[in-house]
């Protein structure tokens, strides 16, 4: 049963009001006492034109306690709803057993397609930690969107294009050789690059200029080289992603689109839409409180915008979505808002589907971070320092822990991507090594060892998951008590939760959601013996337990994070 759709529905009916926007006022209490869900009649104040106490006294009065409702009272100006425990405990635990790993999806997205635009490297140069938000938040909205029912399309907007690559063929044509960029990877690409601006004078400009029109032309060799240096690029970046346990659906990036502008351009004049501005093709968006959207610079060459638009175009060609998202930092809302106005005067109806999703920045231990000052930090070495760390923290509490590696990597790389996510994404994120690895704080850690927590509870009672999720006869009310209606209150919003992380696009909330299971079912474990007892009421309380254990990994795995057994 949806408990707060219910509530919603007979408060609804009381008060006169639509059931789907009082759903939308129902909170869940702070405390216990002061019952599961509650009711702020100040925000009905208007619509029915009283004071929110006389509201919340004349609802309490109106409103018919159906069974599952153990009582309703004013209290103040809030109406506060106390579910029956019992029959609670039971309709949520058995949800859970019966819709298994399924619980908290849907089939909402059902032939719906949603492109998500996340990660988004650059050819021939490192992740940085600047990477790090982009990709784990484009790849749990992945997660989220799929386990809705969408069909998601992950998209790797490769950064290859640019007279930069005809400056890499350059250097690489005299001081490379395959070998030693075969060995090095992208280390020597950038070597390459540097070296070139260490030394360049105009003839060494020509050339780079000339190679570039020479990828431009489809010329051979140069479309070679250039090739092989993405597949080196992608290369290195595939040992990140594994790390990461992410794979994408396409790696179309700027270059792909390099016969496809010209079309977006064609349009725009064919619709009067572009003129001339210092020398400049634009498209005026004055009428909008924008500053105009550049299409073809004074030199004929084409921009991100023009090729963002004619990704666009692709996309809708191509995937039909329902939406596409662009997982990109804040400071490109400008860009992403313009790109969107121009698609929508060029006569695309869907360009309301697109949506920038911005993100803060990321700095570390409190120091911005900054290429060009050399303060940078690598998102390779990052991640394996942050699973060097886990694995440090192994050896010094539990050092005969099987396979100690590979509960470091899940470790390790799970408190870097919690860490990451926890905050509301357009916030910045100050990463520190001793918060993100703590296993007490509202950390992933903490969240992995109350998963292990469960597994061990289930285990010392030798009953898998889903044996304990089926018993043959549990006493519910064993689970009458305020820690254990706690649990049941934060299990049963699951679904909810995720429904909400997916349309704010805010991982975070599904993160602050595991961290109070896990507090909650923590403050349980330590105030009721859960193996002792009637064995119809243990067999409930494993039960709960069973919940948890799924629950606490669901919402881990939408983030990207894994669960491990044992820690």
């Amino acid at each position: 049963m949806d408990y707060k759709k219910e509530i919603a529905n007979l408060a609804a009916q009381a008060a006169g009001v639509p059931a789907e926007e009082l759903e939308g006022f129902l909170e869940i209490p702070p405390q216990p006492e002061m019952g599961d869900y509650a009711l702020p009649c100040f925000k009905l104040a208007k619509i029915m034109r009283k004071p929110p106490q006389a509201i919340s006294a004349q609802l309490a009065a109106d409103i018919e306690k159906p069974t599952f409702i153990s009582r309703i009272e004013s209290a103040g100006g809030y109406l506060n709803f106390y579910i029956e425990r019992l029959s609670r405990a039971r309709s949520v635990l058995e949800c859970i057993a019966e819709q298994g790993a399924r619980y908290g999806g849907s089939d909402e997205g059902a032939n719906k397609t949603i492109c998500i635009d996340y990660s988004s490297i650059n050819i021939a140069k490192k992740c940085h930690i600047g990477h790090l938000t982009t990709t784990a938040l484009g790849h749990s909205l992945y997660r989220l969107y799929n386990f809705l029912g969408y069909k998601c399309v992950g998209i790797n907007h490769l950064g290859d294009w640019g007279t930069q690559f005809g400056k890499l063929i350059c250097a690489y044509k005299l001081w490379g050789s395959r070998q030693e960029v075969e060995r090095a990877g992208i280390d020597e690409l950038v070597k390459l690059y540097v070296r070139f601006n260490q030394e360049a004078d105009q003839a060494l400009e020509d050339e780079a200029r000339a190679w570039f029109k020479k990828i431009e032309d489809d010329d051979q060799e140069a479309v070679e080289i250039f090739t092989w240096f993405k597949e080196i690029t992608l290369r290195d970046v595939a040992r990140i992603y594994s790390l990461l346990g992410i794979t994408f659906d396409s790696y179309a990036g700027e270059s792909f689109y390099k016969d496809k502008w010209q079309a977006v351009v064609a349009e725009l004049e064919q619709k009067g839409l572009l003129e001339e501005s210092e020398g400049a093709q634009v498209v005026k968006l004055d009428d909008y409180s924008m500053p105009p959207c550049i299409i073809i610079k004074k030199d004929g060459a084409s921009l991100y915008s023009t090729r963002d638009i004619a990704a666009a175009i692709y996309r809708k060609q191509e995937y039909d979505f329902y939406k596409c998202l662009y997982v990109v930092a804040y400071q490109q809302t400008l860009h992403f808002k313009q790109v969107f106005k121009v698609l929508e005067l060029m006569g695309r109806p869907w360009a309301k589907d697109l949506v920038h999703v911005p993100f803060g920045m990321v700095s570390f231990e409190g120091q911005t971070l900054s290429t060009r000052k050399g303060q940078v930090v690598y998102l390779e070495e990052f991640l394996n320092k942050a699973i060097n760390k886990a694995l440090a923290l192994i050896n010094e509490k539990n050092p005969s822990l099987e396979n100690k590696e590979q509960i470091a990597r899940q470790v390790g790389v799970g408190a870097v991507i919690f860490y990451d996510l926890y905050s509301s994404r357009i916030k910045d994120v100050d990463f520190w090594w001793d918060r993100a690895l703590n296993f007490d704080g509202e950390t992933g850690p903490y969240v992995q060892y109350t998963h292990v927590r469960c597994t061990s509870v289930l285990a010392k009672a030798n009953l898998s998951e889903s044996q304990a999720l089926a018993p043959v006869n549990a006493d519910f009310s064993a689970l009458e008590n305020d820690e254990a209606g706690s649990i049941i209150a934060l299990l049963e919003s699951f679904p909810s939760v995720v429904r909400t992380a997916a349309e704010k696009y805010e991982p975070s909330i599904l993160l602050h959601h595991a961290i109070s299971l896990a507090q909650a079912y923590n403050k349980y474990y330590f105030e009721h013996r859960i193996l002792e007892g009637e064995p119809a009421q243990t067999a409930a309380k494993l039960m709960l337990t069973a919940a948890v254990r799924q629950v606490l990994r669901t919402g881990l795995s939408l983030a990207g994070i894994e669960a491990p057994d044992r820690m």
